[in-house]
């Protein structure tokens, strides 16, 4: 199983991995300024490079950061049954500490392992959009949520952490796997309680060496964070201009993703800077005149079946800057 993010994310781009990766070849450096779920960097290949990841939402910044430094309390404070009140109550909580934690993360050293915890384990009870944003039919009086969505996730499949056991490890049957003793965990620990501190634990080790930030993704397009540190793979997944789920801090139908188009412009011909720009269909076509090309993929379309729906999952596009590999180099170098 490959590494991924231990909680539902909406706009996540694991199935993209190989056309981006393939396109970016082997690079000295890796920045992601809209980390989400970081579904590109955990499928980076491997190799040794400097990585930087960045999101504009605290919850998210924090959980990267908590997970690498302290993925045992993580992993504590993520193990907790499905329950509609507790839901309420920690959205309530979290909500409410939302500003302090994101001027808290300006300290590069600063994670909250309980934040962390909490916000992984809602997102995963949660349906829809809205888990920890603070607006839309929930309301806040500074003290709770008062909420009139609909139930947490009930189902039997579940999601994220509370999906089925497969196996992180490299041995074993994975979902048919006795899940071995780990960590300090006693004897009796719950096959789940193992199964989400293997997950965090492996997480850890995998980020070990990420910088994570966060703040405006402009700060981590900087010389400072590219190019100095040489060859750098840039992957760019702001929030698309159409669509009805915010999966990102700001939300769709802004004039961001046109912000950073216009960045990439300005940049593409630089030779250190392998840039990949994600959108749908069209979006960025104006950098098709600069002599970037384009890679097309199909996205999960989740709980969503409308027409609209589907359609943009089949609209998937990657624009590549001019310096990234094209699909056909090995064959053109052939006939050269």
């Amino acid at each position: 199983m490959n590494l991924v993010a231990p909680f539902p994310y909406f706009g996540g781009k694991s199935r993209a991995a190989s056309l981006v990766w393939e396109a970016f070849g082997d690079v000295a450096n890796y920045v992601e300024p809209f980390a989400g779920s970081a579904a590109m960097l955990l499928a980076a290949p491997e190799g040794k490079r400097i990585e930087t990841i960045n999101d504009a939402d605290g919850f998210i910044a924090n959980f990267w950061r908590a997970v690498a430094q302290d993925p045992d309390s993580v992993a504590h404070h993520a193990d907790w049954p499905c329950s509609e009140v507790d839901l309420e109550a920690r959205h309530a909580w979290l909500v409410n500490r939302a500003e302090r934690l994101r001027w808290q993360l300006e300290d590069p050293d600063f994670f909250d392992a309980k934040i962390a915890g909490w916000w992984c384990w809602g997102a995963c009870n949660w349906i829809g959009s809205g888990w920890c944003e603070g607006t839309g039919p929930h309301h806040t009086n500074g003290t709770r949520i008062f909420d009139s969505r609909k139930l947490p996730h009930l189902g039997n499949a579940g999601r994220g952490i509370n999906r089925k056991l497969p196996h992180l490890g490299d041995a074993g049957q994975g979902i048919n796997r006795q899940l071995p003793h780990l960590g300090n965990a006693g004897q009796g620990e719950h096959p789940r309680s193992a199964y989400i501190r293997e997950w965090m634990m492996k997480l850890a080790e995998r980020l070990r060496d990420v910088r994570v930030t966060c703040g405006d993704w402009k700060r981590v397009v900087k010389d400072s964070v590219t190019t100095r540190h040489g060859l750098t793979g840039l992957f760019l997944d702001p929030p698309y201009t159409k669509g009805a789920m915010n999966y990102a801090a700001g939300g769709v139908g802004t004039e961001l993703p046109l912000h950073v188009q216009a960045w990439c412009r300005d940049n593409g011909d630089n030779p250190l800077l392998r840039i990949a720009l994600c959108g749908h269909a069209g979006e960025h076509d104006a950098l098709l005149d600069a002599d970037w090309f384009t890679g097309t993929w199909t996205a999960r379309k989740g709980y969503a079946a409308s027409a609209e729906a589907v359609q943009n999952s089949k609209d998937e596009t990657v624009w590549f800057s001019p310096h990234c590999i094209r699909a056909d180099a090995g064959q053109q170098r052939m006939f050269a």
